[in-house]
């Protein structure tokens, strides 16, 4: 996906997440965030929104802490949160494609990073609006998933801080059945290492996977965040707990 098909994306799931928490309100509880209600929820993406603006709209080039959440609930803590929301598309939009700012994953610019980040961050906190407001959270558009699993598993769980690991070396599979897309996670006491191919580059690899998750890709992005079940798990369910247990960002 490109930078504008990010913050278009980022846009519109700010305005989904806004729309569900108004009609949830505030005090409900988010199914998929145990413990928290639908203002611990605004609180928390409106504050990480204000921290990302920042470093676009300020170009800082080092790390910053975020600012602590505000002491807000009911109608002023949603029109803050619009506000915020507001000011981080606008602010991506308008900013120079080689801005020079902080950023944490492998992009082609931090423009382009913190586009992306921003736009899964805010779908995955739009599915927990629209848990609290019931019926389950509605899933992102299968091409946004697939970049969704991708930052995922390519970049966050490549990194030193995940603690997805095994004592033994094994492979997770995880398979989008809507997108011939395949991802391979070898596991080992060292940070997941995952490639990424065509369904037909590895059809007939199967066997060489412990363990597969499968089903489609718009579930599989919000199961691998720990939103909705595993459509399907084949082979070792113990990699699939695994994941479930210990890939908390």
């Amino acid at each position: 996906m490109e930078t504008v098909e990010h913050i278009q994306a980022l846009d519109e799931e700010g305005r989904l997440l806004a729309a569900a928490a108004r009609e949830a309100g505030t005090d409900a509880e988010v199914p998929t965030c145990p413990g928290w209600r639908v203002r611990d929820l605004l609180r928390h993406t409106g504050t990480v929104h204000r921290w990302a603006t920042a470093f676009v709209a300020e170009g800082h080039t080092s790390p910053r802490r975020e600012a602590g959440e505000p002491d807000l609930d009911g109608a002023p803590l949603l029109v803050w949160f619009e506000e915020g929301h507001r000011h981080l598309v606008d602010t991506l939009r308008g900013a120079p494609a080689d801005i020079d700012c902080w950023s944490f994953l492998p992009a082609p610019s931090p423009l382009a990073f913190w586009a992306r980040r921003q736009a899964h961050e805010t779908a995955v906190h739009r599915a927990d609006a629209e848990s609290a407001r019931g019926g389950g959270p509605g899933a992102p558009a299968t091409d946004f998933a697939v970049d969704g699993i991708d930052e995922l598993l390519l970049a966050f769980h490549a990194r030193p801080k995940s603690r997805v690991r095994t004592e033994k070396p094994c492979v997770l599979r995880v398979r989008a059945t809507d997108a011939n897309t395949v991802w391979t996670v070898r596991l080992s006491s060292e940070p997941p290492v995952t490639e990424r191919a065509a369904t037909s580059d590895v059809a007939d690899a199967s066997a060489d996977a412990d363990c597969e998750i499968s089903g489609p890709a718009p579930q599989l992005y919000l199961s691998l965040w720990n939103r909705l079940p595993f459509p399907t798990v084949t082979g070792d369910p113990s990699l699939a707990a695994l994941w479930r247990e210990n890939s908390g960002i």
